[in-house]
């Protein structure tokens, strides 16, 4: 499959006027040029948060400026091939869970997830919530989850889409839970919230921060989150994986570097960013305002984390019937 990539789209030039706190590098060392971060997804996504916050920091502390790129298209799949390609060793992919699911649903995405670039970090992670309205008949999970079972493929779930972050995890929960649902996916999770307020489906799964103003006025009930222990955000709503064990869906950030990346270059990075796992920094507090749990653990938890979850969302994705395009 063949996708032109857009026009380059600068979001962002930071750290071109550094201030005196800025270190000089030695002769030869890394950063020896300016640092990119692509963004797979369309301008103003949420991924640009924390992209903003760590490109500002280590551009001050690396004395090169950090622009900010955005190369959407076919799901993410764009600006990752774009990543995968690039041999500068100064330019990194900040992404989402989509990262592991992409293989999943495509037959070739245009990279190895393995092979074509090397971890970063993860940057952090959060819940997706799983919401009815507030008059449905089901109080909480375990209600649901036994309507399901005496009601198999009646009770309707929206998604964002076939093949997304959303309508995976309500595969998985069926697989897990021994349930069978109605998937009715639509354009994105807007339009199913939407759909949900209307009742033309059930239930709703997506970033509790979506329908907040639903679940603030009491049209919306939340019943789970997807993560393997409560949100710090929703601390009464229980994680699924109180009824259903071994359930875990997080939604998480993470930063890439092509397959070029020198291993310089990610201790570098992850030396300056050793200061912003403070509680105290700018990007914990934005993260936690956020419902995230800011992570930064470095380039072996991300890759385990991938080797768990490319092969979990493969098995997900043939076990629902989704065949890959």
């Amino acid at each position: 499959m063949t996708h032109a990539i857009p026009r380059r789209a600068a979001l962002g030039l930071l750290g071109t006027a550094a201030p005196a706190v800025v270190r000089a590098q030695p002769a030869g060392g890394w950063p020896s040029r300016p640092i990119r971060f692509i963004s797979p997804f369309a301008p103003g996504g949420p991924q640009e948060v924390p992209a903003r916050l760590i490109a500002e920091h280590v551009s001050q502390r690396l004395g090169q400026p950090v622009v900010i790129e955005s190369r959407p298209g076919a799901g993410s799949a764009v600006g990752t091939q774009f990543v995968a390609r690039e041999a500068d060793g100064h330019t990194f992919l900040v992404t989402t869970t989509s990262f592991a699911t992409l293989p999943a649903i495509m037959k070739d995405p245009g990279f190895d997830p393995f092979a074509d670039l090397v971890p970063v970090t993860l940057i952090s992670e959060s819940s997706l919530l799983l919401a009815c309205r507030a008059e449905a008949p089901f109080a909480d999970l375990a209600a649901l989850l036994a309507a399901a079972r005496a009601r198999p493929g009646r009770i309707s779930v929206g998604s964002a889409g076939i093949g997304s972050s959303t309508h995976l995890s309500m595969a998985l929960l069926m697989h897990r839970a021994g349930i069978e649902l109605l998937h009715v996916p639509y354009r994105g999770v807007t339009q199913s919230l939407t759909a949900l307020l209307a009742g033309d489906i059930d239930l709703w799964t997506g970033d509790p921060s979506i329908p907040s103003a639903q679940l603030a006025d009491g049209k919306l009930r939340p019943l789970a989150v997807t993560t393997a222990a409560r949100s710090p955000a929703l601390p009464a709503v229980p994680a699924i994986a109180e009824l259903v064990q071994g359930f875990a869906v997080p939604f998480w950030f993470a930063l890439l570097g092509g397959r070029a990346t020198p291993p310089e270059a990610v201790a570098a990075l992850m030396r300056e960013m050793a200061a912003l796992r403070a509680p105290e920094s700018a990007l914990a507090r934005r993260m936690a305002g956020l419902g995230a749990t800011l992570l930064l653990t470095g380039p072996e938890a991300l890759a385990a984390r991938l080797r768990q979850e490319v092969p979990q969302w493969k098995q997900v994705a043939a076990t629902a019937g989704i065949t890959p395009e």
